[in-house]
């Protein structure tokens, strides 16, 4: 069967743009994994800083803000993050303490009841002020929670990320291949029921994994209880959800401010919003969770 210029071309940008995306996921993943477990407390701290400095900078930019402006959020919220992590001591390494549990719990508020308030009415011009607002309950939280999740056992950080990822990986291709019903098509119409059963069913597997041959690193409110891997499928659940909750979010506050990707910086990905949507309100619902 022939195969026309117009079809061999998309199918040519397809090829090219999950190259890009697969190489692009390599280099983090061996930059990140690096990091993880050889830099030293403070230079962990630095380098979530520096991502949150990108990710201000983009979000900004869902406010219209000129460059100026987007400087000075950024500039502004990485103080915000290194006010915090001086104030809870987690710079140094220290493991934190249950004074986060107010920090974790405003954003597991705003993830659970304020996100899916903002998809259902879908505002077409919110106010900047409420935007940049909105953008440090996300960010700062978030932040935070790679920090102590870190220090606490960079182990665990791993495996909650890793929930994310197979979501995502799990998500994006059997939407491609099988996916036939929008999820939410005013908001993201790439993304497909089928792609988010494909997530709920991979991360379920890896709950059970996770549990059975890495006990020691998964939180002691499921890990210390009868019915664990029941419970581990509960809370790999809820995070997945959160997961969607997080992507849509970003692809609603896109979709108001007329863009396609929050930036350029990642090839074939996008900017760094758009790599870490899904991780916004998951890593505060972890260290949540890891302080119980």
């Amino acid at each position: 069967m022939s195969t026309s210029p117009t079809h061999a071309a998309d199918w040519r940008k397809s090829g090219a743009t999950l190259r890009d995306r697969v190489v692009t996921a390599i280099a983090l993943a061996a930059g990140f994994l690096a990091a993880l477990f050889w830099l030293p407390p403070l230079g962990w701290t630095a380098l979530a800083g520096a991502i949150l400095a990108v990710a201000a900078w983009e979000w900004a930019g869902f406010a219209r803000c000129a460059n100026a402006g987007r400087l000075v959020y950024a500039a502004v919220t990485v103080a915000g993050l290194v006010f915090a992590a001086h104030a809870f001591n987690l710079a140094t390494g220290a493991a934190g303490t249950i004074t986060l549990m107010p920090v974790y719990g405003l954003a597991a508020v705003f993830w659970v009841v304020g996100a899916p308030l903002w998809l259902a009415r879908r505002p077409a011009n919110p106010p900047a002020a409420l935007v940049l607002g909105v953008g440090w309950l996300v960010l700062l939280p978030a932040s935070l929670a790679l920090i102590h999740l870190r220090n606490l056992d960079p182990r665990s950080l791993l495996l909650f990320l890793a929930i994310v990822w197979i979501a995502d990986i799990a998500a994006y291709f059997v939407g491609r291949r099988f996916g036939r019903h929008q999820l939410a098509p005013r908001v993201s119409p790439g993304k497909t029921w089928e792609g988010l059963g494909a997530a709920v069913v991979a991360t379920g597997v890896y709950a059970l994994a996770w549990i059975a041959l890495a006990r020691g690193a998964s939180p002691a409110v499921v890990r210390d209880v009868p019915w664990s891997p029941v419970w581990m499928l509960a809370l790999v659940a809820a995070l997945t959800a959160l997961s969607v909750i997080g992507d849509l979010f970003e692809s609603a506050m896109k979709r108001q401010a007329g863009l396609k990707d929050s930036g350029g910086l990642l090839p074939g990905h996008g900017g760094v919003l758009d790599r870490i949507d899904a991780l916004t309100p998951v890593l505060p619902a972890a260290a949540l969770v890891s302080l119980v």
